[in-house]
């Protein structure tokens, strides 16, 4: 299987065709490095045999041993063609798995059951869960008044979706919102909120419960950001589904974008994926690039199980839905 490698490294893209019409496996990876043929043809710019892969069945996703991808190595070496044949090949991938999980049985009332279950600790810089993972910290704070702007900017009406430790709801106060909602669904947190005044203050309405219990309750706002803990991607997706209802004409919508903060290439895929779904409901979405390597160090992470951000730059979200247009 080592020919298909050393083929796809040539860009014998002819070749490369023969050797899998014998047999060979475009998913093929060296059991010692995890190289496959895709990657290989990848780091080399050879556009024509990445193609070829692709419509072999190369999965484009696949990593090596230092957990890279084909499209991490085409990104890396500015070869433009091949970082976009693999960029449009995992948005489409992507298009299709989610429309087939919408076809599961998933139970998404249950999907983030232990969550909310679990106690959690507020201590100075993080709020993590009883396994210390990272519900939200404090290194998030400009990021969060990054959002807070982009969702003020649209009016009068906030919602929030998710308080965590409060740093984007502190940001919106900032803006002096006409009437600026939040839902908390962890008792926790919603017991913190009360204890600090949230309750008091003129313009703010709290929400307890579960987005998906609540959203009867909820009217129109100018500007909504959500980010929920606990949750999966088509728990997200299902919220945007109710944004042509919640999200005022004109208004802008914002989302925490941790979606594979491990993985630049995934990122961008994401990204991609969720720009193109809020397009199918009239919402237009820039990302805003933020550089957050300097907030980020070894020390930032003591005391968390897992560093859920890995990447330089932070792309913010902000999608406008359409304006009304005069008949």
């Amino acid at each position: 299987m080592d020919a298909l490698l050393d083929t796809a490294a040539r860009g014998d893209a002819t070749e490369l065709r023969e050797l899998i019409r014998a047999g060979g496996d475009a998913s093929y990876a060296n059991p010692s490095t995890g190289l496959t043929p895709l990657i290989a043809a990848a780091k080399a710019g050879h556009s024509e045999v990445v193609r070829v892969l692709l419509n072999a069945g190369a999965p484009w996703n696949a990593l090596d041993r230092s957990g890279r991808c084909a499209g991490d190595y085409a990104m890396d070496a500015g070869h433009q063609d091949c970082y976009d044949i693999l960029l449009d090949a995992g948005v489409k991938a992507e298009l299709v798995l989610g429309a087939a999980s919408r076809q599961t049985t998933k139970n998404s009332e249950f999907s983030n059951k232990d969550y909310l279950e679990a106690r959690l600790s507020f201590s100075e810089g993080k709020l993590v869960n009883e396994e210390s993972e990272g519900v939200m910290m404090a290194w998030e704070r400009p990021l969060m008044e990054a959002h807070a702007k982009a969702v003020c900017c649209g009016g009068d009406d906030i919602l929030n979706v998710g308080f965590g430790m409060g740093l984007v709801d502190t940001a919106i106060q900032s803006y002096n919102p006409s009437s600026h909602t939040i839902i908390e669904a962890h008792p926790d947190v919603y017991a913190r909120m009360i204890s600090t005044g949230w309750k008091e203050k003129a313009n703010v309405r709290i929400v307890f419960g579960r987005w998906q219990d609540v959203i009867s309750e909820l009217g129109q706002y100018d500007g909504i950001f959500f980010d929920t803990y606990g949750e999966y991607y088509e728990d997200m997706r299902e919220f945007h589904s109710q944004l042509p209802k919640l999200l005022k004409p004109g208004g802008i919508y914002s989302y925490f974008n941790g979606l594979c903060g491990h993985n630049a290439f995934f990122h961008v895929v994401y990204c991609q994926l969720v720009a193109l779904e809020l397009a199918q409901i009239g919402l237009t979405t820039q990302f805003i690039p933020l550089p957050v390597r300097s907030c980020l160090d070894e020390k930032t992470w003591e005391g968390v199980r897992e560093k859920y951000w890995q990447l330089d730059t932070y792309f913010l979200p902000a999608a406008q839905a359409e304006e009304e247009t005069d008949n």
